[in-house]
Formats: structure tokens, sequence, C-alpha cells
């Protein structure tokens, strides 16, 4: 097999590639090089290009590494034809916050890719690359993690894909209706307008995915189905895949029933933070007492996510952290 460069001189200072050719240069450093200021906003140093060289400089020998690492992996992109986004970039830099060295090669395998999706979804971690594996290789899987850890963007993503490429029938997302403080029979409106806003945080992950119009086809074919929790019950969902969110607010009744819901053909991801449950007690969660009973039965996929698998909003990792330090 071929080198993927020329070139790779390990310097005291930093670390000089030689690339093939100037056409993978412009595609390993991405319009107006942003993809080399997500390296280095990640690695540190300093980059800078001449010729058909990238050079890295100011980093230690674990930045040099991580630097061709990456390198490796965008030119290898690049000669199977992609254009390496500064999404892709994120990914790949990501994991090595959390390691000091990562498979890239797991995240490239775990790459959803939505039929007239915005862009192509990137795992950020190896966790988020497991999860999206999980998904894939088992009919029930569960994720556990704290808040922008992509446990539902991620699940909705996957579902989006197997339905619009017509590998699944239909998706269907529900969610518990768990009322805090204001009883929903005293909310205005019909019941639909009653149930939107519990049911609006999942639209919105699928409007970040596909365009408004798809969304809007897919429900007029019945191919996407939102619902509350308690719609399931009695129902037998073939041929589709189906999404529970808010799981940790179940009670071990819905739990069980929703599980028992799932048919031939079909796929369950059921998603939750344990820390965020609203039952009156804590050990009536249907998610805490699932993962418990379940914990040995073959076939199901359990996935846990922390707070450095967070790819929302920085300043949410450090939210997280205050409040988990407060508690200990």
């Amino acid at each position: 097999m071929a080198a993927l460069v020329n070139a790779g001189v390990l310097l005291e200072e930093g670390i000089t590639i030689v690339l093939d050719s100037n056409d993978i240069l412009s595609g390993v450093c991405g319009v107006n090089d942003q993809n080399l200021k997500v390296i280095a906003g990640c690695l540190g140093g300093r980059i800078h290009t001449r010729g058909n060289e990238i050079s890295l400089s100011g980093v230690d020998k674990m930045g040099q590494t991580r630097f061709r690492t990456v390198i490796d992996s965008l030119i290898r992109a690049v000669r199977e034809g992609e254009c390496p986004s500064t999404e892709y970039v994120e990914a790949l830099t990501g994991v090595f916050v959390q390691e000091e060295t990562a498979p890239l090669s797991e995240l490239r395998d775990n790459v959803i890719q939505i039929p007239h999706g915005f862009a192509k979804v990137f795992p950020r971690s190896r966790n988020q690359a497991r999860y999206i594996e999980g998904m894939r290789s088992c009919d029930i899987s569960f994720c556990v993690g704290p808040a922008g850890t992509g446990k539902t963007y991620l699940a909705i993503a996957e579902a989006l894909q197997l339905v619009l490429s017509k590998k699944m029938r239909k998706m269907v997302l529900t969610r518990p209706v768990v009322e805090a403080g204001e009883s929903l029979g005293y909310l205005p409106g019909d019941l639909a307008q009653k149930i939107n806003p519990y049911l609006r945080p999942l639209y919105d992950a699928m409007e970040a995915l596909v365009p408004y119009e798809t969304i809007r086809h897919l429900e007029d074919i019945r191919a996407i189905e939102v619902a509350p929790l308690a719609y399931m019950r009695g129902r037998s969902l073939n041929d589709c895949v189906v999404i529970l969110d808010e799981a940790q607010n179940t009670t071990k009744e819905q739990m069980k029933m929703f599980l028992t819901r799932i048919g031939q053909g079909a796929r369950a991801v059921i998603t939750g933070d344990t820390t965020q449950i609203d039952l009156p007690r804590r050990h009536d969660s249907g998610l805490i007492h699932a993962l418990s009973i379940l914990a040995k039965v073959e076939g199901i996929y359990k996935s846990y996510l922390n707070t450095a698998d967070v790819v929302r909003n920085p300043l949410i990792k450090k939210i997280i952290e205050a409040y988990d330090a407060e508690t200990i």
C-alpha cells in the first residue's frame, strides 16, 4: 500500500508533511484554510503551508503525532473523492480531547449519511461512534448521558437515514409526558397543542438534519410519527425504528409497555439522562430499572456518554461539571 504522504519529517520544533499534489493540499486545507484552523485550535501550535507542504510548529512530540494522524486521515478522504468538511475535522480532532491516541477509523466507519440531508453526521468522540455502531448492530439500544452529548440527535439522524434510504418503513418518536407543576388539562388549546411543547425538541433535531419540506413529506406519507408514550399502549411496531426520548421519566410499567411494543424487523433506541428525573421518586424511573434487570440480556446495547462527549456549547460541559461537584 502506498504511503499517504511522500514524506513526513519530525523535527524538534514541529513536523512538516509533503503532499503528492496541490489538489490534495487544497482538499486537506478546506475553504479558506478552515480545516487547518480547526486543527490548530485543537492541537495548538502554528500551521502554515508552502508549496505542497503543510507544517506544524510549537507542539511537543504527542502533538506532532496527532497532527500526522489527522492529516493522513484527511488525505485518505480526499483521495477517495471526498471534500472533508470542518465538521469532519472537528470530529477527528475531538477524539484527542479524551485520549492520547485514537483509532480514527471508528469515526469514519460510523458516519451517518442522510439522503437529502444538510450534511454528513460525524460522531465527535469514540463513545458516540460506538453508540452509532450499537444502534446499527442491535435491535434494542440504550443511551444514557447528560445534556448536550448528542443522545437524541444521533438517534434521530440514524432513524432518518434508515427511513429515507427505505431500509425502514417509518420512524416513531415518543416521549413520556411528565407534568412539572402545571396540569396538562389547564394548558390552552386542543390535545395536539397541549402536547406540542413536550415533543418540540424532537422536531428541532429533525429540522437541524433535513429540510423542513422533507419532514412534511414524511409526515404526509405517514413515515414519521411523533406521539406521547401513552399512545404506544396496545400497538405492535413492525419494520420501523422507534425512539423513546427522555426515558428517565418513564415509570417501570411504561418502560415494560414500550419494550414489549417492538415487533418484527423493528429497532428501538432508548435515550435518557438519569440526573434529570422528574418523577416524584428517583427509584421509580423505568430507565434505571430497565438498565438493571436487562444488564445480562444479550442483543441489547448500552451506551454511556459523559461530559467529555458534550458537543453542544462548550459552556454546557462546565455547567454539568459544576452541578456534579455540588452533589458530591
